[in-house]
């Protein structure tokens, strides 16, 4: 699988990540941060056959690009059902407190743990991580984890806002996301990509096993 990173929304240094099957050049949209026509140039310009976008959860630096893209392809959003409703709701996803306000479409798909979606023949596995949220998703392809906000290079996400709980983020690193491989490459919603193995010895939140 390839992936390229995309930072439309400086102000939050979201990461936003378009990952796609090389072979099928079936596609999916990880987070679209905010409504940023580079997005739509890129997914024309590597002709990729678009099949799905995805939210890691529902606070606004994370959604703002989701109307832009269904716009534009016609494809599903999809999120946890435990964050569904984060969308339509500006003070759920924090937005009410930013300059602009974000109201995303309505998901068409609702996540639970562990279900399978395809791209091309590649396995797309979605495994709930809550902690920062309570329908925070991570997303295993291959040795690639797409983690949101739920675990960082060195730090964890935050969890402090409505619906975020740090024992139940402890628990979801330790139990759904440190099981991986050391290998496993981790891409988060903010900051520097790092590997399992780097932050089960370097992670001062979580590490040190």
């Amino acid at each position: 699988m390839k992936y390229k990173v995309y930072n439309v929304l400086p102000e939050f240094g979201t990461n936003t990540y378009l990952v796609w099957d090389e072979e099928s050049r079936q596609a999916m949209i990880i987070d679209p941060a905010a409504s940023d026509k580079v997005l739509v140039d890129e997914i024309k310009n590597l002709k990729l056959d678009l099949k799905y976008i995805i939210n890691t959860h529902g606070h606004g630096d994370h959604i703002g690009g989701n109307a832009l893209i269904k716009a534009n392809f016609d494809l599903p959003l999809c999120i946890h059902s435990l964050d569904a409703d984060m969308l339509l709701n500006t003070e759920k996803n924090l937005s009410s407190y930013f300059e602009e306000t974000i109201i995303s479409p309505e998901a068409d798909i609702l996540f639970k743990d562990n279900e399978i979606i395809k791209l091309g023949k590649n396995n797309v596995k979605i495994i709930h991580t809550p902690g920062h949220s309570s329908g925070g998703i991570s997303i295993l392809t291959g040795n690639l984890l797409f983690c949101g906000d739920t675990l960082f290079s060195e730090s964890v996400g935050r969890t402090d806002l409505p619906g975020g709980n740090f024992n139940t983020l402890i628990k979801s690193i330790h139990e759904k996301l440190f099981i991986l491989p050391d290998d496993t490459i981790i891409l988060p919603g903010h900051g520097p990509s790092s590997t399992i193995g780097k932050e089960t010895r370097d992670n001062p939140f979580v590490g040190f096993n």
